[in-house]
C-alpha cells in the first residue's frame, strides 16, 4: 500500500492534489482541520471539500488534525511508516495582511507545523518525497525595486532588463527587504525544508508560488484574488483594489497544472529543490486586466473602489521564472492562461451554488 499524506487537503491546492493522487491508486491520508475558516469566516469554510472528497474517494482518508499539534502528526505518521512514499504540504495560513492581526497563529501554523512535519518524515519514512507550497512573499518587496513602466493598464518591466522574456527567477535575493510577517514565517518553512534536504538527503522541493487558483479556490478579501474577484462580480458585490492604481500585476498558475508539477517532481525526486512556479508569461494579469475578464464572462457590470493605501509589503509586478522546473522536467507545460481560469470559477461557481 502507497501512502500520500497531504496537509491543508480540503484547500485549494491540496483538494486537486487529493483528487489526483486518489486517482492515482494511492491512498491519501488528508490533514485539514478547516483553519480557512477560522482566519476567513464561514463563507471561506472548506469543510463542503472535505465531505465531497470523503463521498468521492474510497481511499481517501481524512484526519481533522491541527499541524502544529505533533504529538497527533505524530501518531499518524507512526501508523504509516514507510507506506508513506509522498508528502504534500499545503496546509498554511496564507494572507500576509491577516498574520499582522495574530503573529503567533501565523508563525506557529507556517513555521512550526513544517517542522512538525519534516521532524515526522524524518523519523518514520525518510525515504518518501516531501513537497512544500511556499511562496513568492519569501522575496519581500524586493520586485518593487525592477525597473518598472507603467502603461495604461498594468505595471510591466523594462523590456531591456534580463527578467523581460521570462520573469523573476530563484537568484532573487530574500534578504533584506519587507517581506510581510506572512513573508517572514513562510522563508522560516522554505529555509526548514531545504535544510531537510541538504543535511538529512530527504527529497524536498520548494514551490515558490505567485497565484495559485482554480476553480476549487474558496477565495476571500484577504486571499484568493481571482476566485475573490469572481465571486464579486457574480455577485454584484463591490471590489476593493489596494494601490498601484490597480494594475499590479500577477501571475496566475491553475491548481491542475500545479499538481501536475507535483507529480512530475515526484516521479522523479531530488533533494532541496527551489522553484518558482506560477503562470509565467504564459498566464498573468493586472488587476484591471482581470476586471475586464470578470465583466466580459459575467455579463455583469463590476462595482469597484479604489483605495490609494497599498498593502504593505504588496508586490507591484511579479512573473514568475518557471524555466529551472522545465529544464529539469521538460514534460511539464502549462495549460490553462488567466480567461480559462476564470472561465473554469465561473462555471463551478455557477453549478455549485446552483444545485
Amino acid at each position: 500500500m502507497s501512502i500520500a499524506i497531504i496537509t491543508g487537503s480540503a484547500g485549494l491546492i491540496g483538494s486537486e492534489a487529493s483528487k489526483f493522487f486518489c486517482s492515482q491508486g494511492l491512498s491519501v491520508v488528508g490533514i485539514d482541520n478547516d483553519m480557512r475558516k477560522y482566519f476567513f469566516g464561514a463563507e471561506a469554510s472548506t469543510n463542503w471539500m472535505a465531505q465531497q472528497l470523503k463521498s468521492e474517494f474510497s481511499n481517501y482518508i481524512s484526519e481533522d488534525v491541527d499541524i502544529r499539534d505533533y504529538e497527533s502528526i505524530k501518531k499518524i505518521f507512526q501508523k504509516y511508516e514507510k507506506d508513506i512514499k509522498l508528502v504534500i504540504h499545503t496546509a498554511a495560513q496564507p494572507s500576509h495582511d491577516w498574520a499582522a492581526k495574530e503573529p503567533f497563529t501565523d508563525f506557529t501554523i507556517n513555521a512550526n507545523g513544517t517542522l512538525n512535519l519534516l521532524e515526522a518524515v524524518r523519523n518514520y519514512c525518510p525515504k518518501s518525497t516531501f513537497i512544500f507550497t511556499s511562496t513568492n512573499k519569501v522575496y519581500g518587496d524586493t520586485p518593487n525595486d525592477l525597473p518598472l513602466v507603467e502603461q495604461d493598464f498594468r505595471w510591466e518591466i523594462e523590456n531591456s532588463h534580463k527578467y523581460y522574456k521570462n520573469g523573476i527567477d530563484e537568484t532573487m535575493s530574500i534578504d533584506n527587504s519587507k517581506h510581510s510577517l506572512f513573508g517572514a514565517s513562510k522563508v522560516a518553512a522554505d529555509i526548514l525544508t531545504q535544510e531537510y534536504g541538504k543535511y538529512f538527503g530527504i527529497n524536498t522541493a520548494i514551490f515558490r508560488g505567485g497565484c495559485l487558483t482554480g476553480p476549487n479556490h474558496a477565495g476571500a478579501q484577504l486571499h484568493g484574488f481571482l476566485s475573490y474577484l469572481m465571486k464579486c462580480a457574480m455577485s454584484k458585490q463591490t471590489y476593493y483594489i489596494f494601490g498601484y492604481q490597480g494594475k499590479q500585476v500577477r501571475d496566475n498558475i491553475h491548481s491542475q497544472d500545479l499538481i501536475n508539477c507535483f507529480y512530475n517532481f515526484y516521479k522523479d525526486p531530488r533533494s532541496a529543490e527551489v522553484y518558482n512556479i506560477g503562470g509565467s508569461r504564459f498566464s498573468n494579469c493586472s488587476i484591471l486586466e482581470a476586471i475586464s475578464l470578470c465583466e466580459e464572462i459575467t455579463g455583469n457590470k463590476m462595482s469597484v473602489e479604489y483605495k490609494s493605501t497599498n498593502r504593505s509589503g504588496d508586490h507591484i509586478w511579479w512573473i514568475s521564472d518557471v524555466s529551472k522546473f522545465k529544464k529539469h522536467y521538460p514534460k511539464w507545460k502549462l495549460t490553462k492562461n488567466v480567461k480559462d481560469i476564470l472561465v473554469d470559477i465561473y462555471q463551478n461557481n455557477t453549478m455549485r451554488f446552483t444545485c
